[in-house]
């Protein structure tokens, strides 16, 4: 694998290709839970190069994972608490848990229910609001449409720009291309472990990737 991308602060950008481009292993070593063999890692001037997830959280980057990955005989509230594990989150726990049950009221009426029992649209929303409490400068969603609904799709997607307009620079990786062109600024196209192609996501749009 060899690409090159960036986020800038406060932009959404897309990583879009096919199933088995290497998006998710992509974000994955960004995000610390796997280990590059070469290359270099920068967030906000510093090197992250293989540092373990941990630190890479701690420092503002937060990897919502393919497959949402809640603790399924934990209480919603308890998922929500374990996202808030970095100093800064325990700071602001309170404010956060605010913060989670204005975005997602669905989990607020759910927050002492098992994540076990949710659908799968709910999860999702448990999966990403679990990243927010971590108080990510940079969130990487990786796949957060999967197999849900259109409708469970575009409210999403809505979420995700709302997050972005809190503050919060989003690298979104989807298979999804047509919505996660609209709503980003930038993106990148991903072949194969290469970027094949980059731009505006207008500009891509215009080129037919859909």
């Amino acid at each position: 694998m060899q690409l090159k991308l960036e986020v800038k602060e406060g932009e959404i950008v897309a990583l879009i290709g096919s199933n088995g481009a290497g998006k998710s292993t992509a974000v994955k070593m960004i995000a610390g839970a796997l280990q590059p063999i070469a290359g270099t890692i920068r967030f906000e001037g510093e090197h992250v190069t293989g540092r373990p997830a941990y630190e890479v959280v701690e420092r503002g980057i937060t990897l919502v994972p393919e497959g949402r990955q809640v603790f399924p005989q934990m209480t919603v509230l308890e998922n929500l608490l374990i996202g808030a594990q970095t100093r800064r989150a325990r700071l602001k726990l309170n404010q956060n848990l605010d913060h989670v049950f204005s975005f997602f009221p669905r989990l607020a009426e759910r927050q002492n229910q098992n994540a076990g029992s949710l659908s799968g649209g709910e999860q999702q929303m448990l999966a990403v609001a679990r990243g927010y409490m971590s108080c990510p400068k940079l969130m990487i969603l990786d796949e957060p449409s999967l197999g849900l609904s259109p409708i469970l799709v575009q409210q999403i997607f809505d979420i995700i720009i709302g997050l972005n307009r809190s503050g919060i620079s989003v690298l979104l990786v989807e298979q999804n291309a047509h919505l996660s062109l609209q709503i980003a600024r930038r993106a990148y196209v991903l072949e194969k472990g290469r970027i094949s192609l980059s731009g505006t996501g207008k500009e891509l749009l215009r080129e037919g990737h859909r």
